[in-house]
């Protein structure tokens, strides 16, 4: 009978530990096949949210944020005649699907000094729609 307990205990106790492990980092989206589920239509709607401070035309100008077209796939910090944080700059970011989730979750969590004051979108599929609406813009 405390054989059972015991088997029963160390499974319960590494379920939980198991579940708290994949919570940690927050709800970044972990499994690179769901970006392949990215609606880039919804995404641009979502951007609207971006709007206020970034452009997504090709040859755009820089606002309050750099003009975004392009920026996947490209280093942090690159875009022309705008003026980053030094902390982006530093940052040496490549931005693709995980790193660009992980910037749309919080940014400021991402890199510690950046100009970006957006708190983040909070809801993964939000975030994986931008980014599929992102990769559109080459």
């Amino acid at each position: 009978m405390k054989r059972i307990f015991l088997v029963v205990s160390l499974s319960a106790l590494a379920a939980v530990s198991f579940a708290s492990a994949s919570f940690a980092d927050g709800d970044a989206v972990k499994e690179k096949n769901a970006f392949a589920d990215g609606d880039a239509v919804k995404g641009k709607k979502v951007f609207k949210k971006c709007k206020a401070c970034h452009s997504a035309d090709e040859g755009g100008k820089n606002r309050v944020g750099p003009n975004l077209f392009g920026v996947f796939g490209s280093k942090s910090a690159q875009k022309a005649g705008y003026k980053y944080s030094k902390a982006l700059k530093a940052a040496d970011v490549t931005w693709d699907e995980a790193t660009l989730d992980t910037w749309l979750t919080k940014p400021r969590a991402m890199v510690k000094g950046t100009k970006m004051t957006f708190a983040g979108l909070k809801k993964p599929k939000q975030r994986i729609n931008v980014i599929a609406y992102l990769k559109t813009l080459q």
